[in-house]
């Protein structure tokens, strides 16, 4: 990989990240523009390391996981996206944001392997959702996104 294509990769999934986070950040969401842009840069960084610690293995003859990385990146975003669920009176707010740092994770793993195409498609997606189906929840069901009520 080259310097280039490294910087080119982590310029996009700061670009992909924020675009997710802007949305959130606009909803006064605590996990907003820069969470998202971290999150998707840090997943595209450990993603880029796994693949040259592989690459490093199969030089050396030694044999290795790769994707044992990728799966402690699931892990830790679903840790940190359980951080921003909160409860708050008899109601669970968060849901979507966590949900969001969780994507966004797998946007910046797409971008670090090189699959372009999943980490474009999935962050327009991932914004579609946010905010298209936000508009349509208000407009139709008369109602903002839902909150879980606790009983």
């Amino acid at each position: 990989m080259t310097h280039l294509e490294i910087v080119i990769k982590l310029l996009l999934s700061v670009a992909l990240g924020s675009i997710i986070g802007a949305e959130r950040e606009r909803h006064g969401r605590a996990a907003g523009l820069r969470t998202h842009a971290l999150v998707c840069v840090g997943s595209c960084m450990i993603t880029m390391i796994s693949i040259y610690m592989a690459q490093a293995c199969v030089n050396s003859g030694q044999q290795c996981d790769p994707t044992r990385i990728a799966a402690g990146i699931v892990t830790g975003i679903g840790f940190l996206g359980a951080g921003t669920i909160i409860r708050e009176r008899a109601s669970i707010v968060g849901l979507t944001t966590a949900a969001s740092l969780w994507t966004v994770s797998a946007i910046g793993m797409g971008i670090g392997c090189g699959f372009y195409e999943v980490a474009l498609y999935g962050a327009l997606i991932i914004f579609f959702t946010l905010v298209a189906l936000g508009l349509i929840m208000r407009r139709y069901l008369g109602k903002k996104p839902i909150k879980i009520e606790l009983e």
